[in-house]
């Protein structure tokens, strides 16, 4: 066992005799050591309840004949920091995660392994760590967040957003806002749409590192309890057989989360998270490669905020099982997985229970999947879109651009009434470097629905956007401006046609014209000077590669 070398030995003496100031007994000592890895907090909302969720992996540790030792990780809630300097850094939190984990992993010679994530970088940055230390590891979710309820209708955190934009409209009162603000978030989870917290639980299911269920069952749930505690036992049936995360993270099976996330239109950040995991466990994935999953995957279940069901809507109507029976023909089968089945065998029992929420596929909601990244000479690299969330007359759109070089500038415009219906608004240096930190933007996507501008102003961005996000809004536009792209080279009134169906976005200008442009350019000047996102900013890949850190 790899814990041996901090407990076998004579010299080993003043290890035991600290690991017995902890309460070990002999027999502690002699089992093997296994890390719960929780990021439970007092300020995330969809983390408050973990360490109910950690008391029963320990429990089932225990019973399994395993030690096991609760160690914890930081976490951003992106809903609070979203519209101000603290989105900057939800993005680079999830390094800083990956590597912590790899610290007091490698610092305490666990054996193996339990994630305990929830919310949008924890969980990506958690399972990058998996990959890299591949020791024995499992992952269980404390679920998603019930839906809130208001005049008959379910609500999520997304409401309150696009709310502010129908108050800043004139279409709400600001007594009602405070109704929807009371109820809206109801309790305990990831937040309750498939935003990207809840997208990256459900592929952490459909990668296979997760038991079944993990993805969708409610926080307050009690089957999330019992799961947690099989988690805790199945890790030691995973150390037993020496099977590690790279047996189950393989290029299949990242096709595999590729296709559940087109079939559920999903956040995408997925796209960013996926690949960075990709990249860690040494899988070459491009862009282009998605595009070809999207052609063959049909969008099968309209979650919020493409449509009005919830998460705890798919989990009635079958779960990830479900999606993914019914996505069989397309899936690779017979992998590994943390269950101990096959792909087959956990699929066996599968059954969609709502065919409203989970669509046939041969009646789904489009023949394709839910994200689209698009190419052009504004994105040589790529560019990505929730095609789920785009309303159809804005699949294809041509516009004026309206320019602005940050997210704040660009959200006085909105609420000043300064973008008018037909524009594309552009919101550059918000990427990796030129953020730093990538931000997410559901503040102006959010603005633009409550104002019901999303039908008829599309958005680009070199940032990202929430999973929340709904309309014609681009992300991840690279090259970035602060790398030179060409989204740097734009001027109001440039026109920009974007062609989802096509996979294209261009600017009408020649290629002279934007290498003419950006030759006149300043040299970018990093934002920030001091501290973590300098270093960040210094070392962080394109979008286009899922914004990792350059070996």
């Amino acid at each position: 066992m790899r814990s041996d070398i901090v407990k076998r030995g004579v010299e080993r003496a003043p290890h035991r005799s600290l690991l017995r100031s902890l309460g070990c007994t002999d027999r502690d000592l002699d089992q093997p050591f296994i890390g719960i890895v929780n990021s439970f907090s007092e300020i995330v909302p969809g983390h408050i309840h973990l360490n109910v969720i950690a008391d029963a992996v320990k429990g089932g540790v225990r019973s399994a004949g395993g030690t096991p030792f609760e160690v914890n990780t930081i976490g951003v809630c992106d809903g609070i920091a979203m519209g101000h300097e603290g989105m900057k850094y939800s993005l680079p939190s999830r390094e800083l995660i990956a590597d912590s984990v790899e610290i007091v992993a490698q610092a305490h010679a666990f054996d193996a392994l339990v994630f305990i994530p929830n919310c949008d970088k924890i969980v990506p940055g958690m399972l990058m760590a998996a990959v890299r230390l591949n020791i024995p590891a499992i992952f269980i979710s404390g679920g998603p967040m019930l839906a809130g309820r208001w005049q008959g209708r379910s609500l999520d955190v997304n409401s309150i957003f696009t709310a502010v934009g129908k108050v800043a409209a004139g279409e709400m009162s600001e007594e009602e806002l405070d109704e929807l603000e009371r109820v809206a978030c109801p309790g305990c989870g990831s937040c309750s749409g498939m935003f990207t917290a809840n997208t990256m639980n459900c592929l952490t299911e459909a990668l296979g590192m997760s038991l079944p269920g993990s993805g969708t069952i409610p926080a307050v749930d009690a089957r999330r309890i019992g799961l947690a505690r099989e988690a805790g036992r199945q890790v030691m049936e995973l150390l037993a057989k020496g099977i590690c995360p790279c047996d189950i993270i393989t290029q299949e099976a990242v096709e595999n989360a590729f296709v559940v996330d087109m079939a559920l239109g999903g956040s995408t950040n997925s796209v960013l998270h996926l690949m960075a995991i990709a990249y860690e466990a040494g899988i070459e994935f491009t862009l282009s490669e998605i595009n070809k999953i999207s052609e063959k995957t049909p969008h099968l279940s309209k979650l919020s905020p493409a449509g009005d069901y919830h998460i705890e809507d798919l989990d009635l109507a079958g779960g990830i099982p479900a999606v993914m029976k019914e996505a069989k023909s397309i899936l690779n089968m017979g992998l590994k997985r943390v269950s101990g089945k096959s792909l087959d065998d956990e699929l066996s029992a599968a059954k969609v229970r709502n065919k409203e929420v989970i669509r046939s596929i041969s009646q789904p909601h489009s023949p394709t999947g839910g994200l689209t990244v698009l190419f052009g000479n504004l994105a040589p690299e790529g560019g990505v879109v929730k095609s789920a969330a785009v309303s159809p007359q804005m699949l294809t759109h041509e516009g004026a651009a309206r320019v602005f070089d940050s997210e704040d500038k660009a959200t006085q415009a909105i609420l000043g009434g300064a973008i008018k219906p037909g524009q594309v608004v552009v919101i550059r240096y918000e990427g990796p470097k030129g953020g730093p930190g990538m931000r997410e933007m559901l503040g102006p996507t959010s603005l633009l629905s409550g104002m019901g501008l999303d039908e008829s102003v599309a958005l680009i961005t070199d940032g990202r956007f929430s999973g929340a996000t709904k309309g014609a809004a681009i992300g991840h536009v690279s090259p970035e401006a602060a790398s030179g792209g060409p989204i740097a080279a734009l001027r109001d009134g440039d026109k920009i046609v974007i062609d989802i169906p096509g996979n294209k976005i261009d600017v009408e200008l020649t290629e002279e014209e934007i290498r003419r442009r950006l030759s006149q350019l300043p040299e970018f000047e990093p934002k920030i000077k001091t501290g973590y996102l300098r270093r960040y900013a210094e070392r962080v890949s394109s979008a286009s590669r899922g914004a990792v850190f350059e070996r």
